[in-house]
């Protein structure tokens, strides 16, 4: 091979993240790893399917989906553990369902039969776990007056701050970034709900890319805490280090996705 890919198909916000890590693997590897931003990331997505492109950060939903599929061939690399001591030292993440600082909303249930924003369907944080929060609650059907599908987390995070939505649910990656982006924005949200945790999303490879290639980048990313360069870059991304993670840690996923497919937003 004469180069390694790698893209992202997590919130905007995040491509530097991603972007930071082809640059760590490129001087590690001794080889260009390009960082792939450009098409859209629904075409990236199936360049990751494809191979076209060899590795990926992607969201835990459709990497289950993917590997369910006997046509997909992908495998899980590594997943970060994020720095903030909300997430224990492990790889995990939450939901953190946000309304108008402004707004007389205290819980999640204040929001039935309001306005509501998702980023898109394919995501656990933002589509699925809402779904799967409604199942618990026994409201299968109507939750919602109105329910958008805004496109991303920060979309939807831009329609609460122009009171086109009274609630949204968002990944608290995601968020955290923003509040460090966008300071400002601190003093016009606040979280009503927090979910989770759930399995956080991983970084994956096509098993197109050489098996031995595939054990050292591998290698490379659980190894980064303990060198001088990875340390830095791991502290820049707000991460602690990468661990080992298998397929049963997304079990999680796919049991909430099950009870979720009931679960329609709106009535019809």
């Amino acid at each position: 091979m004469e180069k390694l890919t790698l893209t992202s198909i997590q919130a905007p916000n995040q491509d530097w993240i991603a972007a930071a890590l082809a640059g760590y693997l490129s001087l590690k590897m001794e080889m260009p790893c390009e960082f792939i931003a450009d098409p859209p990331w629904q075409d990236r997505e199936h360049m990751i399917d494809s191979g076209q492109i060899n590795m990926g950060w992607i969201c835990g939903m459709p990497y289950v989906r993917k590997i369910d599929r006997d046509s997909v061939q992908i495998e899980l690399l590594a997943a970060p553990v994020m720095s903030n001591a909300r997430y224990h030292d492990r790889p995990i993440y939450f939901s953190d369902v946000i309304v108008s600082w402004e707004s007389n909303f205290r819980s999640f249930e204040d929001l039935r039969g309001r306005k509501w924003a998702y980023n898109e369907p394919n995501s656990h944080s933002g589509y699925n776990l809402t779904r799967y929060m409604l199942a618990e609650m026994s409201e299968f059907e109507g939750f919602f007056g109105d329910a958008t599908e805004a496109g991303s987390h920060q979309a939807a995070l831009q329609m609460l701050l122009e009171g086109k939505i009274d609630g949204t649910s968002i990944d608290s990656t995601v968020l955290e970034i923003e509040l460090k982006n966008r300071p400002d924005i601190s003093k016009k949200i606040r979280t009503i709900k927090t979910w989770g945790p759930s399995p956080i999303p991983p970084l994956v490879i096509h098993k197109q890319v050489p098996a031995k290639m595939r054990d050292k980048i591998r290698g490379l990313l659980l190894g980064m805490e303990s060198d001088v360069k990875g340390q830095a870059v791991l502290a820049d991304l707000g991460m602690k280090r990468f661990t080992r993670v298998s397929d049963g840690d997304y079990d999680p996923i796919r049991v909430m996705a099950l009870k979720a497919r009931r679960v329609r937003f709106e009535k019809t």
